[in-house]
């Protein structure tokens, strides 16, 4: 049998990782951080594991990462995966565009639909999208889908302005 592993301890004490379990989002990562601050406060390595729900190889992984990275190495790694299908770059062009608004005469509407930006984002970027990949998109920009109130858009904004003011009575 080989030695036990050792837990560095110049980057928390076992209370701090229990402070910062309660305040982290991320299930996994307290979970984690707990299962350390326990093994810290001397518990045996499989009772610490079994404690927070983890098997034992589980938790040597998370010392290991955890003496290697500090509190960064408890965290959950970027999941690999497809790309996004807008750039960086592309995407904050997208939100300052949706923001804006739509060109009445250029882009064909008073407010921006999902197929009509499907459509801008082809013209502007030479990328097919499909509605609902492209509400996918949106939605991770942290735009909602609710559209303001429609507006005609041969309104007339003085009249409208006028009504508002309790202005509308003909004499």
């Amino acid at each position: 049998m080989g030695r036990a592993l050792e837990i560095r301890r110049d980057v928390a004490s076992a209370g701090d990782l229990r402070r910062l379990a309660r305040r982290e989002r991320n299930r996994r990562t307290a979970t984690r951080m707990l299962a350390v601050a326990h093994a810290l406060d001397g518990l045996s390595r499989a009772e610490a594991a079994r404690l927070v729900g983890l098997e034992r190889q589980a938790l040597r992984d998370a010392v290991v990462r955890f003496n290697a990275e500090g509190l960064e190495g408890l965290r959950d790694r970027p999941k690999p995966g497809r790309p996004s299908a807008l750039s960086e770059a592309e995407q904050a062009v997208l939100v300052a565009t949706i923001l804006r608004g739509p060109d009445l005469e250029h882009d064909g509407g008073a407010e921006w639909t999902l197929p009509m930006l499907c459509r801008w984002i082809e013209g502007r970027f030479d990328k097919r999208l499909h509605p609902a990949s492209l509400s996918r998109v949106v939605r991770g920009l942290d735009l909602s889908r609710q559209k303001t109130r429609p507006r005609h858009p041969e309104a007339d904004e003085a009249a409208k302005a006028a009504f508002a003011k309790g202005g509308c009575a003909v004499l």
